[in-house]
């Protein structure tokens, strides 16, 4: 059984609210500074640069400062953990669809 280690549950509670996954989508495309941010999405500037502080604590962007702006990147390896979860949350899936097809298997050559 696999346990949500501290980096997995971060990552998971960054990508749990909506707003945050819309702005790390947006600096995944390229948008990079909060103001331009804020300007494809509902909410405020303060806002969008509070969810790019939380997505910056969780390793999921890191940020450029050039002068007085700040540019944002989605950090590469950020996903490291959710991938590695998924992953082994699908490898377990498809052993147990390949149990399950063994044990058909052998209940069809009883009859």
């Amino acid at each position: 059984m696999t346990y949500i280690n501290q980096d997995l549950q971060t990552v998971l509670e960054s990508l749990s609210d909506p707003t945050r996954r819309a702005v790390l989508d947006l600096v995944r495309s390229g948008i990079s500074t909060a103001g331009a941010v804020a300007e494809h999405l509902p909410v405020s500037r303060p806002a969008v640069s509070q969810h790019l502080k939380h997505l910056l604590e969780a390793g999921l962007v890191r940020v450029n400062q050039q002068g007085v702006r700040r540019h944002y990147r989605a950090q590469p390896n950020g996903l490291v953990p959710l991938k590695a979860y998924l992953d082994t949350m699908w490898s377990d899936a498809l052993t147990q669809f390949a149990d399950f097809v063994e044990e058909e298997e052998g209940h069809s050559d009883d009859e």
